[in-house]
């Protein structure tokens, strides 16, 4: 791909919102597999408050690029350098802001690398300042650890962000690059966006403590929590020390959602004692905290970039309604969803009032695509396709299967079949997704649609723990890895077995992250159930994950009872840890992992690698260096997906 070609975007060829899909009886040959294990060719978009110009992160033959355009007119087309882009946003019409992360060596914290994420000021202005956020302070870190608003102060524009201060006598703290951290906690900057000058606005929390703010519309701090490691003794309180909520939560699940309606009011999130998560608005001015939107699943919030207030999210669950409080953007939101109806349609991107929104698609046959909407002329112009090679005739149609576990707990799947093959007694992928705090939806899925091209069906569960559905249900899985969430995998392949879609005797299971725990644990624990196990970034120890998130933490209380309440008593973890049961795996493992995974280190797999060596069971090893957790870097990922695909139709051949 080229720029250029992205570029047909150029906001020109409209596409009406009531546009049907067109009809296709037969797929051509599938893609090559790079199509699939390529990064998209556009990762992310942003439009700016006066829409008029499109900031978008690019992927090119020469890596990723960053290309800022006013209709036809190219205002900056840069390389992104070796960093690892994470999003893009318009600080206003003339600034552009870069988050992207790196995996950095910090000597004297109890882990040696971390993933860090810094954001770029990128300035369309002649002569404006561009440059690292904190990269002119010589008393601030060159990181940023959390993000907190653009405001537009006195004209000016300023940016709110978390940082670590530095010791400039060098004497006291752990390294990072040349300074000296001086104790690692953060403090919140606000940040003159056109000089790229920092001053601290709220100091940094006493040891032993964790905190959080809220930033009004004025720039001033409106809100901050404070939650005490030791015991989760929380408090929410003015600037002023005024308090206006407190509770203990041991696990220390208690955040600050945003700020209300208006400003004049704080949204906060805890759990309650039946692992619940509760809602709740309390007035700045005081009062009685009530409840907010209870008995409403909220998968994500849209605020109000300029004020911080909450003006609408998006429902879990089935149906996953977007809500707006103003009823002029929910008009436009109902209108532009009933358009893409069929299709996961996500709100990107929007301008402040509401005339242009940005929207990503994916689904049964669309691969991924970016359109730039103008609500008030109802039309929609394709900004750019995620993966042009990969037509709608070559993705598989994507549906979503209900099925009941075992136990009579009701729980759903999302399958993926070849788009050119009967859904008949197919050879079937597992693919459990990671988290294990998350879910699947019936969108494309690059991992998913790379088998389906190859001729498998492809299923991916929502097992217990899975988010999505009810808190009853996340919670569900407390305890519960390598048992209940472990079957309620198999029996997904079980209902798809009844049904006729999928042969039971050709299956593998394959996985990422808790995933690839899933797929250790489906040849190890389970046995007669898989041809073979794809393990990547995959925990093979639960003593082992323990040990070290506790040591990287600094042994946070908080974090171990966390730990203990999803994981179950430490004393069982080595009957549901592969490594420990090696010896029973009765099918071929492939393990890939990247060097420099933060998330789960590399030496999981070291440990599975060795344990069925000493076993004498047949295993694969794939080391990805300079690799992170998610797979971040173009080749390595082309590289897992080969490995995988070799490895999986070595053992299970898709006919």
């Amino acid at each position: 791909m080229t720029i250029g070609s992205t570029c047909r975007s150029g906001l020109t060829g409209a596409l009406l919102l009531l546009t049907p899909f067109s009809a296709v009886v037969a797929a051509p040959p599938p893609p090559p597999l790079d199509a699939y294990g390529s990064l998209p060719e556009v990762e992310d978009v942003a439009v700016a408050p006066d829409g008029q110009s499109i900031a978008q992160v690019l992927q090119s033959k020469d890596g990723r690029r960053i290309l800022v355009s006013k209709g036809e007119q190219v205002l900056m087309n840069a390389a992104s350098g070796d960093h690892k882009v994470r999003a893009i946003e318009w600080a206003d019409n003339d600034t552009v802001l870069l988050t992207t992360s790196n995996t950095v060596s910090v000597y004297g914290y109890a882990a040696n690398k971390y993933e860090l994420a810094g954001t770029t000021i990128l300035s369309l202005r002649p002569g404006g300042e561009s440059g690292l956020v904190f990269g002119k302070s010589r008393e601030v870190a060159p990181t940023t650890r959390g993000r907190y608003g653009i405001r537009t102060i006195g004209g000016r524009t300023i940016g709110y962000f978390g940082g670590m201060s530095l010791d400039t006598d060098g004497k006291t703290g752990s390294r990072l690059g040349t300074g000296q951290v001086r104790n690692g906690r953060t403090a919140l900057y606000m940040v003159d966006i056109g000089t790229n000058r920092p001053r601290e606005v709220a100091h940094a929390p006493e040891a032993g403590h964790h905190r959080d703010w809220l930033v009004d519309a004025a720039g001033n701090v409106a809100a901050v929590l404070d939650i005490a490691d030791a015991n989760g003794d929380w408090r929410i309180t003015l600037p002023g020390s005024r308090e206006l909520a407190r509770g203990v939560d041991p696990t220390g699940d208690v955040s600050l959602v945003a700020l209300g309606s208006g400003g004049t009011s704080v949204i906060y999130g805890i759990e309650d004692e039946d692992g619940a998560q509760r809602w709740f608005e309390v007035p700045l001015a005081g009062g009685e905290p009530k409840p907010f939107l209870h008995d409403v699943g909220v998968e994500r919030i849209f605020v109000d970039r300029s004020t911080g207030a909450m003006i609408g999210y998006r429902g879990a669950g089935e149906k996953r309604e977007t809500v707006m409080a103003d009823p002029a953007h929910q008009s436009a939101l109902s209108r532009i969803f009933k358009a893409f109806a069929g299709r996961e349609t996500d709100l990107i991107d929007w301008t402040p009032d509401f005339s242009k929104v940005v929207v990503r698609t994916s689904g049964s046959k669309d691969s991924g695509t970016w359109y730039l909407v103008d609500v008030a002329q109802r039309r929609a112009d394709i900004i750019a396709d995620e993966r042009p090679a990969i037509t709608a005739e070559h993705v598989g149609p994507i549906s979503t299967i209900d099925y009941t576990a075992a136990d009579g707990l009701k729980m759903d799947g999302v399958l993926t079949l070849p788009p050119d093959r009967e859904a008949k007694n197919l050879p079937v992928i597992l693919l459990p997704h990671g988290g294990p705090a998350a879910h699947d939806t019936p969108g494309f899925d690059w991992w998913a649609q790379a088998f389906a091209s190859r001729g498998y069906a492809v299923f991916q569960p929502n097992f217990r723990g899975s988010t999505g559905r009810d808190d009853a249900f996340r919670h569900a899985g407390d305890g519960e890895w390598g048992r209940k969430m472990q079957s309620d995998i198999s029996d997904g392949l079980a209902e798809l077995a009844r049904r006729g879609i999928v042969d039971p005797a050709r299956a593998c299971i394959v996985g990422a992250s808790y995933g690839g725990y899933a797929a250790l644990a489906g040849v190890t624990l389970q046995q007669g159930l898989y041809r073979c196990a794809v393990s990547v970034a995959g925990v093979a120890d639960l003593s082992l994950m323990y040990r070290t998130d506790l040591r990287e933490s600094g042994n946070s209380q908080m974090l171990g009872k966390v730990l203990r309440e999803q994981l179950g008593d430490p004393k069982g973890y080595a009957e549901v840890s592969p490594r420990r049961l090696a010896a029973r795996a009765d099918a071929p493992v492939l393990l890939i992992h990247g060097k420099d995974d933060t998330v789960v280190p590399y030496n999981q797999s070291l440990v599975m690698a060795d344990a069925l060596k000493d076993a004498g069971r047949p295993y694969e090893l794939v080391a990805l260096p300079g690799e992170d957790h998610w797979l971040s870097r173009a080749e390595t990922r082309k590289r897992m997906l080969a490995e995988t695909m070799r490895f999986v139709q070595q053992h299970n051949p898709p006919s």
